[in-house]
């Protein structure tokens, strides 16, 4: 058992450390890990020189702008004095005849932590969003805040290229790893300049396609980053794509015939609503069934289901929601209804039952908005588009609701003289199907930190979970001391849902790296009424505004000490 206590008093940024960051640890059990000396900082003297004075090679530096302490915000905390650089890697004209080049932005604070942070985005990338190193529901701190220099970029492509570049051989190239291959010897190149000293250490992390950037560099760039923070990893995304178009097709076939939604893509179009095979107000029944099934697990009746595997071996959508007898009215579920939705979170398979990706637990954060969108709007639009043009070789047209997905497997692992490269290799970290060969990482001490929301509806919690199940099979692991896995209860897709959705899990993995203190529980927030990062307007009216759980290391789980408000994380231990 792991008990912790959250520490008070603090002000601003110091009470969300306090309450949000580490708050339990173990000593690294001793297995001949080393631990990595600590980062030591330097001062930056002049950003407006840069311009001039960096000269690397392939690289353009367009802008260098000083960005006062308070011009950005993250909640009601400043953003500290740094230089903004903005430039272009590898411009050149693309075989489709568009201009391409590898954007991107750096942020040097002036007051400088010795440390390097690479910010995976997320989607489709194709815009270089402010390179802040902020993750988490509505965040409060991040990797700029904390001292870091970061690096954000658009992967290669941007602006018009967006929908077509998966069909340009180079661009997809960039998008799937070259691009994180080619901007991180140049960012350290650009730190040196800045400073007169390269970074002691280096991180990188992001959530969704940003997370499958950082299991990517950690197969293909082991010796260039120390920290690897990766949320909810789409690290098999041409599958779990693949899964999306399959479960597309299940939720069609019992929607309202005929019933169309508006296509967020296109002013003037119109999709098939197939939302009205599962209605919110059905999602939130079977929310409700969860959690009177499983929500006790835990210790406690307090609406989180925190024992999720438990949590499956007794949950049952057929037995444990009402069965319509007439029509549908919101608190019950068709028979058609019950079959199709376990064959979703059963896990897409081909007809033949090969399975094409993992099964999705049951949680109560189906409940949320952002799970319907991924589910019934997103698998008609952002998954035909990147399986049609970056998955597929050669790259082809997909309808969502009329293709035999199985035909497109085999497409996934083709290439031909233009596309060199298959799209399962591009996309996936070379050693997704062997983990055990993650092991030079753990030999020379570098650390991974991960976390999924257990109600991601497109990236299945059980997809990381199982992949921490190889790892530790195949002995990489031994004592949770290179890698360790923080399912986040409620969360749908990176943030949002019936969840505790905002931590920081970056202060934990620095202080792993470079001192050696292993993180086992992690404070984590609601975002409620006044929260200074953003409120999530999902949350239950019953829960206090400032609710807070430990995220715990599996598989530990949450439970409830027995005494105290179950609105405070410190009458929950990690067990």
């Amino acid at each position: 058992m792991n008990q912790f206590q959250i520490k008070r008093g603090a002000q601003g940024l110091g009470l969300f450390s306090a309450a949000m960051a580490l708050v339990a640890c173990s000593t690294l059990p001793n297995h001949s890990v080393p631990t990595l000396k600590a980062a030591s900082g330097a001062n930056l003297a002049n950003c407006s020189a840069l311009v001039d004075q960096l000269k690397l090679s392939n690289t353009k530096i367009e802008s260098t702008t000083l960005v006062a302490t308070g011009v950005i915000k993250l909640g009601n905390n400043a953003v500290p004095e740094h230089c903004l650089v903005k430039g272009r890697m590898h411009e050149r004209k693309g075989s489709d005849g568009r201009d391409y080049a590898i954007g991107f932005e750096m942020r040097l604070p002036v007051a400088w932590n010795g440390r390097f942070f690479y910010q995976g985005n997320g989607g489709l990338d194709g815009a270089v969003v402010p390179a802040l190193g902020a993750l988490g529901g509505g965040p409060l701190t991040g990797a700029l805040m904390q001292g870091f220099a970061v690096i954000s970029s658009d992967a290669g492509h941007s602006g018009p290229q967006t929908p077509f570049f998966g069909s340009e051989p180079q661009a997809r190239l960039d998008y799937g790893y070259q691009a994180v291959e080619k901007l991180t010897p140049m960012a350290k190149q650009l730190i040196q300049g800045a400073y007169g000293k390269g970074p002691d250490r280096s991180y990188i992390g992001g959530c969704s396609n940003g997370g499958r950037h950082a299991m990517v560099a950690a197969s293909r760039l082991g010796d260039q980053y120390d920290g690897y923070l990766v949320g909810a990893p789409g690290y098999r995304l041409p599958y779990a794509a693949l899964a999306q178009i399959w479960g597309a097709q299940k939720w069609a076939a019992i929607a309202t015939p005929g019933a169309t939604v508006k296509n967020p893509m296109n002013p003037n179009g119109t999709l098939p609503d197939l939302a009205s095979a599962f209605t919110a107000p059905e999602r939130a029944t079977v929310s409700r069934a969860i959690a009177q099934k499983c929500d006790a697990l835990d210790g406690v009746a307090d609406g989180m289901v925190q024992a999720t595997q438990a949590c499956q071996a007794v949950f049952d959508i057929q037995k444990d929601v009402p069965t319509c007898t007439g029509e549908r009215n919101g608190a019950c579920l068709t028979a058609a209804q019950k079959t199709t939705i376990a064959d979703v979170f059963g896990g897409a398979k081909t007809s033949t039952g090969q399975r094409i990706y993992a099964n999705f637990p049951y949680d109560t954060g189906v409940a949320g908005a952002n799970w319907a969108t991924w589910k019934f709007i997103d698998s008609l639009i952002r998954d035909p588009l990147a399986i049609s043009t970056i998955f597929s070789v050669p790259p082809k047209p997909l309808n969502p609701l009329q293709e035999n997905v199985t035909e497109r497997l085999a497409m996934y692992s083709s290439t031909n003289d233009t596309y060199l490269e298959s799209g399962w290799s591009l996309m996936t970290p070379p050693q997704e199907s062997k983990p055990g060969n993650m092991g030079a990482l753990r030999a020379r001490g570098a650390k991974m930190v991960l976390y999924h929301g257990v109600s991601d509806a497109i990236f299945s919690a059980d997809d990381t979970r199982q992949w921490m199940e190889r790892l530790n099979q195949e002995n990489v692991n031994p004592g949770s001391d290179f890698a360790r896995y923080f399912p986040v209860p409620g969360m749908n897709h990176c943030s949002a849902g019936l969840a505790t959705d905002q931590f920081d899990l970056l202060t934990p993995l620095v202080q792993w790296v470079e001192q050696g203190i292993a993180p086992q529980a992690v404070v984590a927030s609601v975002r409620g009424v006044g929260n200074a990062g953003g409120v999530n307007t999902e949350l239950p009216a019953n829960w206090s505004s400032t609710r807070t759980r430990p995220l715990c290391a599996y598989p530990s789980v949450a439970s409830y000490k027995g005494s105290g408000s179950v609105e405070d994380a410190q009458n929950f231990s990690c067990k």
